[in-house]
């Protein structure tokens, strides 16, 4: 039997064992499903919001303001503006979940690569990316997000911006580890002596079998960047005014507590999202990590 054929078969025994360990994680874990067919459904509200949505998320009608749920033209009642708030609800989720897919693809990215090439390369870059990487931990996340997006203005893309400064070092940190542990491994050794080069080893040898650490991390990410960003967006350095985002509409609600649905649907939209995500980290870490099936 050939090499080629001998690493093929090998590859696909371990997709086998990665499939049964997916199908066993989702028959031994109901919450688990229960975590995908929540962001399966926000998934879906974010791309059809204008088919779903009952008005226009940003017409005024004052005339309707404050009015209650279940008045007959508003579901969800609606705001100070008189604002549908179920339309705006919809239409906060196609602003909430890219922003936080964009902060963990990002930030992830970012650090991924900046400690795998500090833990392969070792010596000095290790100290210098390093020591930078601990200048940016060195302050609490939401502190430096707020510094960050308050010198740049209030907007969508400047939080993201300033979430994904404050994201990337615990990536950074993770892989630089995973790395120094993986660089001595006989499989790295042995493409060391065929003549493999660094960016080669690098890429296609240590980073392979080093990401299901980050990829665990980032599943279970997801939540906090989301709930971080609806933060933001609560203290008014997010999106403008006026968008639709969930933690703006509560941070409105708020100011008319006695008008509890203005806070409680965006609110529990929130809830449900960061929930459901960690309840799919909580699944995926079990998959990766045999120590746990």
């Amino acid at each position: 039997m050939s090499i080629s054929s001998t690493t093929s078969s090998i590859r696909e025994s371990a997709w086998r064992e990665q499939l049964a360990a997916i199908r066993y994680q989702l028959v031994r874990s109901p919450l688990v499903v229960i975590g995908l067919l929540i962001v399966l459904g926000w998934v879906l509200v974010a791309l059809f919001a204008p088919a779903l949505a009952t008005h226009d998320p940003f017409a005024q009608n004052v005339s309707d303001r404050l009015l209650p749920p279940g008045n007959g033209e508003y579901v969800w009642g609606t705001d100070e503006l008189g604002r549908d708030i179920f339309s705006r609800v919809l239409y906060g989720a196609s602003i909430t979940i890219p922003a936080g897919l964009a902060v963990i693809l990002i930030g992830s990215g970012i650090g991924i690569m900046i400690g795998a090439v500090a833990g392969y390369l070792g010596g000095m870059w290790d100290e210098v990316l390093m020591r930078f990487t601990e200048l940016f931990m060195a302050f609490p996340t939401i502190i430096l997000a707020m510094a960050v997006t308050a010198a740049l203005g209030p907007d969508i893309r400047n939080a993201i911006f300033a979430l994904v400064i404050v994201w990337w070092p615990s990536y950074a940190r993770l892989l630089r580890g995973i790395v120094l542990e993986i660089k001595n491994n006989e499989y790295v050794e042995a493409s060391r002596s065929v003549g493999a080069n660094g960016p080669y080893i690098l890429m296609r040898t240590i980073l392979p079998n080093a990401v299901a650490p980050a990829v665990i991390l980032m599943t279970l990410d997801i939540g906090n960047a989301i709930l971080t960003f609806a933060g933001l967006s609560f203290l008014g350095l997010g999106p403008e005014p006026t968008s639709p985002e969930w933690g703006r509409m509560v941070a409105i609600g708020i100011d008319y507590f006695d008008q509890w649905w203005m806070w409680l649907f965006p609110g529990l939209a929130i809830a449900s999202l960061v929930m459901a995500f960690n309840f799919i980290g909580d699944g995926v870490r079990d998959i990766f990590d045999p120590r746990l099936r």
